[in-house]
């Protein structure tokens, strides 16, 4: 786990946005590169644009000659460079993708093809989960004669924000519990997120504003018993609703495991634990530097005020030794994660 005051340092949603809509409107004003190196941990984005140049940089009729689809575990450099080489066919350009390029053995032999890359080809390297080293020449020929876009991972805290805007692109909004309900059950995992969207906005049809109730409906979340109303319940330090949660929880082990729970409740503490110590508390100074709602802030103040630095530092402390527990370590095999989590909230509260 993070430092409790860390926060991610890469590129912001806003950001990591914009570069990838200027890429996609370059490509539908037919600004098109002669290679694409799409990098990164979130692979939403790179299959996004990868899926557009396959499907869109082509017409149908020239795509049987001049469209090849290399994939990296099963290909070698030589076959992508020759391939790349080729002149097209009764048509302008010619598309090559390689998918899972960064299982392609010996990729940095790309990098004389991409020094003086063909005007008529279009090489895509969709290079998942990782990024390929900048100083390699390889990736300094890219960025020189074509185009290196980097998808790095979203943060849980950035989710919410994340849905707002995906949904408000459709002419939907959403409330900001419902974001935190969203995000607290399927993390961030981009694509699964925006798969839940649109069924959402396929299945809310009387209004177009989704609630916690569509979600509980449509998506089978329990809008009183989830991971944020624990967080709510643990913050005001209200004992029976907490432990209601917790028996729904073991009731339901499934659908809410502590592999998930301490995570959530790691970051919760951490921002309650980091309050203690901004100079300005205001509910706008503390959402802009937790990197939260606006919304949220005014509970979080509050929460912060019933926890003391030492017993938040000692909260910590018990998720991180839960946290090892849950994987086995230090306990029992024996030990059922049900009767860990029941363990791990009776702590917190005493």
């Amino acid at each position: 786990m993070r430092n409790p005051r860390q926060r991610s340092v890469g590129k912001t949603p806003e950001i990591l946005i914009m570069e990838f809509e200027t890429i996609l409107q370059n490509l539908k004003k037919k600004v098109i590169h002669p290679i694409y190196l799409l990098q990164g941990e979130e692979p939403y984005y790179i299959d996004i644009i990868s899926d557009y140049i396959e499907k869109n940089v082509l017409t149908d009729a020239e795509k049987g000659f001049n469209q090849s689809v290399f994939y990296g575990k099963d290909s070698s450099v030589v076959n992508i460079a020759e391939s790349s080489l080729r002149f097209p066919m009764m048509a302008q350009r010619q598309v090559i993708i390689v998918k899972e390029a960064q299982s392609l053995q010996k990729i940095e032999l790309l990098a004389p093809y991409a020094e003086k890359p063909m005007a008529s080809t279009v090489l895509v390297l969709c290079y998942k989960y990782k990024n390929l080293a900048g100083n390699t020449k390889l990736a300094k020929a890219i960025k020189k004669n074509g185009v290196v876009f980097t998808s790095d991972k979203l943060r849980d805290y950035q989710i919410p924000g994340w849905i707002e805007k995906y949904l408000k692109e459709r002419d939907y909004s959403i409330t900001p519990q419902a974001a935190q309900l969203l995000t607290s059950f399927l993390g961030s995992d981009l694509g699964k997120v925006a798969n839940e969207l649109d069924k959402l906005v396929i299945a809310v049809k009387e209004t177009n504003r989704i609630t916690p109730e569509h979600i509980e409906k449509n998506i089978g979340v329990s809008k009183d018993f989830n991971i944020f109303e624990l967080q709510n319940a643990l913050g005001e330090k209200n004992f029976l609703k907490a432990n209601q949660i917790i028996r729904y929880f073991a009731a339901n082990p499934g659908e809410n495991p502590i592999q998930r729970t301490i995570p959530q409740l790691f970051g919760y503490f951490s921002n309650l634990f980091a309050i203690h110590f901004l100079k300005d508390k205001s509910e706008s100074a503390v959402a802009s530097a937790l990197g939260m709602h606006p919304y949220f802030a005014k509970n979080m103040i509050a929460a912060s005020k019933k926890y003391t630095p030492t017993k938040l530092y000692e909260i910590i402390g018990i998720l991180r030794e839960y946290n090892m527990k849950s994987k086995g370590l230090g306990v029992s095999t024996l030990v059922d994660t049900v009767d860990l989590q029941k363990e791990m909230i009776y702590k917190i509260l005493h």
